[in-house]
């Protein structure tokens, strides 16, 4: 049997929010409470039937209004002109204004049809999440390819690096060797030429 939808109302931040939703644990996923806000006692199911009527026009949209004020509730509220603590405790009574617009019955055909709105709008948001989730990981993704692309770049002329210095300084020992071989030498040759220079002179 499809459930009915209910109103539920709280406050976040700036706002108050209101939602039509079948369940108080719906609400609290939609508003993204990171806690139970009924058990807390700062929210609550809604009888004010502006609201309600507000909220049951938008299944499962989270409608916003400055926190403590008497203005309607909608997707895209005006920005609150003051907090609420800047508010007078014993705000006066509103004057007699129209008639509040009565909400229709909740009849089986109406709330199947909220409901059904209740459950597209929550399968928009999640092919949302989806469609985020799926950008966030092809950009993960390539960051990963441009590191690992970096790395192995970085690992090859390190390799490289390591390469030359090497042959070069095997090219030096080859070199020192020479060097020394090539003293070694010319001192043997040296002493030759000098005791054939000094036989000469006697």
């Amino acid at each position: 049997m499809t459930r009915k939808l209910k109103t539920y109302q709280t406050s976040l931040g700036f706002y108050d929010l209101a939602i039509a939703a079948p369940s108080m644990k719906a609400a609290l996923e939609t508003w993204g409470a990171g806690s139970n806000l009924f058990h807390q006692g700062v929210a609550k199911e809604s009888s004010d039937p502006e609201v309600i009527a507000a909220t049951m026009s938008k299944p499962g949209v989270v409608l916003r209004r400055p926190v403590g004020s008497d203005a309607p509730f909608s997707e895209h509220p005006d920005l609150p002109t003051q907090l609420a603590d800047d508010e007078p405790r014993h705000r006066p009574k509103r004057a007699a204004a129209r008639p509040k617009e009565r909400v229709p019955p909740n009849t089986s055909e109406a709330a199947s049809k909220a409901i059904i709105a209740f459950e597209d709008e929550q399968r928009r948001r999640e092919n949302q999440r989806r469609k985020e989730e799926t950008v966030r990981k092809k950009q993960r993704e390539r960051r990963e390819q441009a590191i690992g692309k970096a790395q192995a770049a970085l690992a090859k002329a390190e390799r490289e690096h390591v390469e030359r210095v090497t042959k070069i300084e095997a090219e030096r020992d080859a070199l020192e060797r020479k060097s020394q071989a090539e003293n070694a030498r010319w001192a043997e040759q040296k002493d030759q030429l000098e005791r054939a220079l000094r036989r000469a002179s006697e």
